[in-house]
């Protein structure tokens, strides 16, 4: 299975959060699993938040954003072109509008799940709805609004 970050471009691989020329960022790899989006992600210690043992806000506003950001892309090319492969070509796109809502404090040394469904597709524009669980239990909900670079 390919990662939907692997098929962007090189000029396009340097994102702290999702880029696989960045080797110092987070490394986020994104699939797309019947008709859904699924990543997992681990915090760093260096992650944690205000309350002790949580990760911080602003690292789960990153992971649903480079996953929102994928998941678009991907939503897209299976909408228009087929199923994913590995010498497929991502369109690029970026976050227009993202809402988290933080329900719980998100632990750390355990596996953070983030989940995608398209909501709609309109031209350049893709809506996502996402969350992100720690053993089943969700910690925050997002919804995301992005748009394709031209």
């Amino acid at each position: 299975m390919v990662a939907i970050q692997d098929l962007y471009d090189e000029k396009f691989s340097h994102c702290y959060g999702c880029g696989k020329r960045n080797p110092q960022g987070n490394q986020l790899k994104s699939y797309i699993v019947d008709g859904h989006t699924v990543a997992r992600f681990r915090p760093k210690p260096e992650q944690t938040g205000g309350v002790p043992e949580h990760a911080y806000g602003g690292l789960i506003a990153s992971l649903f954003d480079c996953h929102g950001a994928a998941s678009a892309a991907a939503f897209e090319y299976e909408a228009t072109t087929g199923h994913l492969e590995n010498n497929s070509r991502l369109k690029r796109y970026v976050t227009a509008s993202l809402k988290v809502e933080f329900l719980r404090p998100t632990p750390m040394g355990q596996e953070i799940t983030i989940k995608g469904k398209c909501r709609r597709i309109d031209g350049r524009k893709v809506w996502v709805d996402m969350e992100i669980s720690v053993k089943d239990e969700v910690c925050a909900v997002a919804e995301m609004l992005a748009i394709q670079l031209k």
